[in-house]
């Protein structure tokens, strides 16, 4: 099993280094393939869910963007009024996304650092987003995460990870055919009966319950979305 450092270390060096321009291809407007669509037609509609289980008035709250990546999620939660903290590991995709909002109508604000999000002091948030920023870890470590945000949020958590699937199984096992240079980390699903194991039970979670869920599967890009509130 690979540890938190490490797949840390391989998703940093991916997003900063290895597929920065490929990613910041993807996240704007501009052609892509049409496997790379799919993935930006998914990502675009489970971000619009995300926001959908948040407030339409966000003025006076504080979010925080877990994995802001190049902050469309940031931008949008801060048109609402809100005051955002937008964490990622890559300090090339953070960069771009201070870029980025240099041409956005804000009704808030966007606090844009480089750091772990699983390991931040930046005091209490109504709502944390963690949009396909805990995909990348073992079901222990992601569940860690969530753990230490619940303790820091007054509100919801709303957060995606990566389901076990037929679909997504076989996605994985043909890309170990395929040399990785080019590829992200590799992704870890998380059944969603462990994951409903772990908030009924474990005692980070006494105070949370599930709500809302949602499933996007677009080609290449399949994620499930799931709210937390507290109780």
């Amino acid at each position: 099993m690979v540890s938190y450092e490490q797949r840390r270390q391989e998703i940093e060096h991916y997003f900063d280094r290895t597929a920065a321009d490929t990613w910041a291809k993807l996240t704007s407007e501009a052609p892509v393939g049409r496997i790379r669509q799919t993935v930006r037609e998914g990502r675009d509609t489970m971000r619009a869910q995300l926001l959908a289980w948040l407030p339409e008035d966000l003025s006076g709250k504080r979010v925080l963007d877990a994995g802001c990546g190049t902050g469309a999620f940031s931008v949008e939660a801060s048109r609402r009024g809100a005051d955002v903290v937008a964490v990622d590991l890559s300090p090339t995709l953070i960069t771009l996304a201070q870029e980025r909002v240099g041409s956005a109508e804000m009704r808030g604000t966007i606090d844009f650092r480089v750091g772990d999000m699983g390991h931040l002091d930046l005091g209490t948030f109504d709502h944390i987003v963690a949009m396909d920023s805990l995909i990348h870890y073992e079901s222990e470590d992601g569940l860690r995460t969530l753990a230490a945000m619940a303790e820091t949020v007054t509100t919801s958590i709303v957060f995606t990870f990566a389901p076990k699937t037929p679909l997504l199984a076989a996605m994985h096992s043909v890309g170990q055919w395929f040399p990785r240079g080019n590829r992200s980390p590799a992704i870890a699903p998380m059944a969603l009966s462990q994951l409903q194991r772990a908030v009924a039970s474990q005692p980070e979670f006494t105070e949370w319950q599930m709500a809302r869920d949602f499933r996007v599967s677009r080609g290449f890009y399949i994620s499930h979305a799931m709210e937390l509130t507290r109780k």
